[in-house]
């Protein structure tokens, strides 16, 4: 027997174990993984000595082709190559009336599933799609079943600005995805606290950068994630707090945890490798929602993911250019600063060079465990009949990122100058590789849209 590729001489890095193995590819799938000399032999030959073969990252949190990010998918998709993200999942929306509003009028969730995956012949590596809750319309709990069967099986529900849904609204969506099954996603942060506070400081003429983070405080999203999470609970649905930044809301989520089996979170990689100064430094370029916050929160999502409160890292990637957010009140310009294309590196940095945090735990907490809470079982692992979405990493090496290097529209990075020890080499995407030594080498529309499951927690 000849397979496709095997990939040889390297440490293979799963989500409880690192060993020296080689991996055999065939047709897209992984088939084998042991000693080379057991396995069959190879078309190709990729030679991984003195590098971690690992499953290909999957971020469940990325804004693109919409209102709230520059990127298309073709340029998001080899960012994410490059990157080591071999899956991302993207949002859906349902269109809203309002003053900032991108459309005319009122549509379905299923149209914006639908025009998002027409981008599927654009994009290098795999994505799904989460559902976006804009309005509180009962029109969305009759076509729920719908979207589900179409392979979206998480909601994403805002408690700020001006699509921000009331408790009311959300307790019955709470309720129609407890009923099928499906994850409630939600942006928590109190928006009326958010409001008063913005309109003071703007009425005291603070319009500095380095301002930004007092006007959406710590508080005010754990108020929000802890009404959310209440709600979830009592109607028995699966809660997914999603950018959690501070300490004080990922306390809030763990009083809710119980066994664990109800109740998960994420942090982003930003949120565990920067601290409000970097506003002195690069301005709005920073400005995120929720903000970038203290030293003692980032402190905080490490404990909180060591104890699994925080089980997922991801970016919440969102493209922009420097006209757009510099020279300007930060009140004013839009949020979001990209990240995925940095986002492994610049966590394997923080965590296992600088926290000592072990190789199976990034791969869980980047790889497996995005996966598993949103019901891809092909994805984020090496197993053998899953997908052969597989990342070389050399943990030796050491470069800056600079934004001269972005796949993204983006022309800037939140990360820009940072050194930093550990670099992607290679990226296969059900087994072809789609970027090889920091060049994108695969051929847009490679990616597919992949149907999700409605996922399992009780495990």
């Amino acid at each position: 027997m000849v397979v496709d590729t095997v990939i040889a001489g390297g440490t293979v890095v799963t989500d409880t174990a690192t060993f020296e193995a080689a991996v055999a590819v065939d047709d897209g799938k992984i088939v084998s993984i042991g000693d080379e000399d057991t396995l069959p032999a190879g078309e190709e030959q990729i030679d991984a000595t003195d590098q971690l073969v690992m499953p290909g990252v999957v971020d469940p949190h990325v804004h693109v082709d919409d209102h709230v990010s520059i990127d298309s998918y073709r340029t998001a998709g080899s960012a994410a190559a490059l990157g080591g993200v071999t899956t991302f999942i993207d949002f859906a929306w349902q269109a809203y009336e309002g003053e900032d509003s991108p459309w005319d009028e009122p549509a379905p969730l299923l149209d914006g599933v639908k025009r998002k995956r027409e981008n599927q012949s654009e994009v290098l590596v795999d994505f799904g799609l989460h559902g976006g809750i804009m309005r509180e319309d009962d029109d969305l709990f009759a076509e729920l079943a719908d979207v589900v069967d179409a392979g979206v099986t998480s909601f994403k529900m805002y408690t700020a600005y001006e699509f921000g849904l009331s408790n009311g609204f959300m307790r019955r969506v709470f309720e129609a995805l407890a009923e099928a099954n499906a994850v409630g996603v939600v942006h928590s942060e109190d928006d009326s606290v958010c409001q008063s506070l913005m309109e003071e400081l703007r009425a005291d003429g603070e319009d500095a950068p380095e301002v930004y983070p007092q006007s959406r405080p710590d508080y005010a999203e754990a108020m929000a994630a802890e009404d959310a999470v209440r709600l979830a609970t009592e109607a028995g649905a699966k809660y997914y707090g999603i950018h959690t930044s501070c300490r004080a809301s990922a306390a809030a989520l763990d009083r809710f945890r119980d066994d664990g089996s109800q109740v998960r979170a994420e942090t982003c990689t930003h949120y565990t490798a920067l601290d409000e100064s970097i506003h002195a430094e690069l301005g709005n370029l920073p400005k995120i929602a929720p903000p970038i916050r203290s030293p003692d929160d980032v402190d905080a999502m490490f404990e909180y993911l060591r104890r699994g409160v925080l089980s997922v890292v991801s970016t919440d990637h969102v493209a922009q250019r420097r006209t757009s957010k510099k020279d300007m009140p930060w009140w004013e310009g839009p949020f979001g600063a990209n990240g995925i294309q940095a986002s492994l590196p610049v966590f394997h940095d923080v965590a296992v060079n600088e926290r000592g945090l072990s190789y199976p735990f990034l791969v869980r907490v980047m790889c497996a465990n995005p996966a598993e809470t949103f019901g891809l079982p092909n994805k984020g692992t090496l197993e053998p009949g899953t997908d052969a979405d597989i990342v070389l990493f050399d943990p030796d090496e050491t470069y800056t990122i600079t934004a001269e290097d972005n796949a993204s529209k983006a022309d800037y990075s939140i990360y820009e100058g940072r050194e930093v020890t550990g670099e992607v080499t290679k990226t296969l995407v059900r087994g072809e590789t789609v970027a090889d030594d920091g060049k994108v080498v695969g051929e847009p529309g490679h990616g597919q849209f992949v149907e999700r499951k409605l996922p399992d927690w009780s495990a």
